[in-house]
């Protein structure tokens, strides 16, 4: 990917945090991740307020009901130390 240097502004104690962290040689990157991470949780944002139009709000009992999907799936896979499934297939239980 081509790169092109850019002037940001900073405040400088964040920035002297990151450069002692990751290195100075590092910066960079690590602001180029930061921006690309904010830019997918911008593209989520995008997509939910569509569907929400599309589909109205989500409820708290949907919100409930994924939440309690998620921690399914979290102890299935705490239980098997990680492993994603079997070779023959997903056993991974499924709401519905």
């Amino acid at each position: 990917m081509a790169t092109k240097k850019y002037t940001v502004t900073l405040p400088e104690e964040l920035a002297e945090e990151i450069r002692r962290d990751v290195g100075a040689g590092n910066f960079s990157a690590y602001v180029t991740r930061a921006i690309e991470r904010q830019r997918e949780q911008d593209r989520l944002g995008e997509l939910v307020a569509r569907l929400e139009e599309e589909h109205g709000p989500v409820t708290e009992a949907e919100l409930a009901e994924a939440e309690a999907e998620r921690r399914e799936h979290e102890r299935y896979f705490a239980e098997r130390g990680g492993a994603a499934g079997t070779a023959g297939g997903s056993s991974l239980p499924m709401a519905g």
